[in-house]
Order: structure tokens, then C-alpha cells, then sequence
């Protein structure tokens, strides 16, 4: 049996579970170790249970907790290159953390590996694919500002995506953040917007896509009900319908303890 469910979501920090046959991944830390910890035992998950942490990039809202978290409990991360770099330089990872650096394809216990290149900026970014043993498939992809050849290779056929919905384009437009984070945001470096999260939701359903979170979506910039009514229609276009041939999630700030199940 594979779950998942994301842990914490938004620029206030970032973590996502993964679950198959005893081996228990975490896709990035982006809050406190201590908060981490409570995340997990709320979804009935010991934090010592924790056989690995993989790490998109070396942003504070992917990355805060790694060093104490993984110190803590002897856990190997997994991080691009320059991403292990980057968060050397900055403190958040030391000669306490086993850290290693994640190639194109790896594997941990039964589950298979795949990194895609995303379109941030950030030293590196990327997301992440897992198949699972009992055939299931599972993957990230979040931070990106539009979605990349390689990312396009990997994901088609995947059970179940965390796919970043990040902002409301009128909303960031019209909204009151400096051009200079507006232009960040809207470019092909910063974040995928509710219209492009759509589009491509509907490529991936097409493939056999069934379950979809909406992930990392701004406060400011975003409404749930927006985010998930995008994707709604998007889906409808192609005639399908939910709850028969797909299920849409939206994710919150903070789980609450929701496990999706597969």
C-alpha cells in the first residue's frame, strides 16, 4: 500500500511525505525540525521511521529544518550538486548530515529514483518521480516557472503529482508586491500559475494521471477555490469528470493529518 500527503505547503515552508512497504521518504524540510516531527506523529509516522530526505533546492522554505532533522536521526539527504553547495555555504546542512548527491536515477530499498531539472532560481532545482514496488507511481513538482522538457519525460503516467498551482496571474499583476518580485514571480524562473498548472494537468490525465494536489500556493497571490476551480474546468474540457476519473486535492498551509491512500 503507497500514501502521501503534504506535510506543510506555501512560502511559510515546504514538506511532502512519501509511504511504500516500509520505506518512509520526506521531499524536502522547509520548517523546523520540531515541527516536522509533530507533522509526522500527527499522520501516525515516528520521526526516527524516516529512511530519507530529498531536497528540491536549497531555498529556506525547502530546506530549514534538514540539518537538525536529518542530524537528529542519522538520515541520509539527497540534493543536486550545487543545491548541497549552496546550503553548505549558508548553514543549513554540516558535517553532521549524510549527505549525498542525487544523479538523473537512484535507488532506495525497492523504490526507483527519477530527478527532473525544474526552471527556478535557485542554484538548482529540481523534482522528483518515485515508483514504487507495488507498480504505483509518485511525484513532486513544485517551484518551477514553467513545465521543462525533462520534467515532461518523467512525469507522464504517474499515479498521483504534487503539482505546484502557485498564483492567480491577475492577482500577482494587480496585487501590491514590488515589480521587481511580480516580474520573479511571473517569469520563466519563478512559479507556475493557476492557468499553466491547468494545462498541464490536462496532459497528464491524458496519460493516466488519476490523483492531483495542488501545491505551494501563495496567500497572497491565490485562493484555494480559485486554484481548484482552474483545474476543474481544465479537466472538464477534455470530458472528464471527478470523483469518476480523477481526484483533485487542494493543499493546505498545514495538514491536518490527511493521508491520501493509494
Amino acid at each position: 500500500m503507497a500514501k502521501a500527503c503534504q506535510l506543510f505547503s506555501g512560502s511559510s515552508g515546504n514538506s511532502i511525505f512519501v509511504s511504500s512497504k516500509g520505506y518512509n521518504i520526506l521531499v524536502d524540510i522547509g520548517v523546523s525540525a520540531k515541527r516536522c516531527e509533530h507533522a509526522l506523529r500527527n499522520i501516525g509516522i515516528s520521526p526516527n521511521g524516516i529512511d530519507a530526505v530529498f531536497v528540491t533546492h536549497e531555498h529556506n522554505d525547502h530546506c530549514a529544518g534538514v540539518r537538525v532533522f536529518a542530524s537528529r536521526y542519522n538520515i541520509p539527504v539527497f540534493a543536486p550538486a550545487q543545491c548541497i553547495d549552496e546550503m553548505i555555504l549558508s548553514g543549513a546542512i554540516n558535517e553532521k548530515v549524510r549527505i549525498n548527491e542525487i544523479g538523473h536515477h537512484m535507488k532506495i530499498g525497492d523504490i526507483d529514483v527519477k530527478a527532473f531539472k525544474q526552471s527556478h532560481d535557485s542554484a538548482a532545482c529540481v523534482g522528483y518521480r518515485f515508483d514504487l514496488p507495488d507498480g504505483r507511481g509518485i511525484s513532486v513538482c513544485t517551484d518551477t516557472g514553467y513545465i521543462t522538457d525533462n520534467a515532461r519525460e518523467i512525469l507522464p503516467g504517474t499515479d498521483l503529482i504534487f503539482l505546484e498551482s502557485n498564483h492567480e496571474t491577475s492577482m500577482v499583476e494587480t496585487g501590491p508586491y514590488p515589480y521587481v518580485l511580480k516580474k520573479r514571480i511571473l517569469g520563466d524562473k519563478g512559479h507556475l500559475s493557476n492557468f499553466a498548472c491547468s494545462e498541464y494537468i490536462k496532459e497528464l490525465a491524458q496519460s493516466g494521471t488519476t490523483r492531483f494536489v495542488l501545491s505551494h500556493l501563495s496567500r497572497e497571490n491565490n485562493m484555494p477555490h480559485i486554484a481548484r476551480q482552474t483545474a476543474l474546468s481544465a479537466l472538464g474540457e477534455i470530458g472528464l469528470k471527478e470523483d469518476i476519473d480523477f481526484r483533485l486535492f487542494v493543499s493546505s498551509a498545514e495538514n491536518e493529518g490527511k493521508v491520501i491512500v493509494l
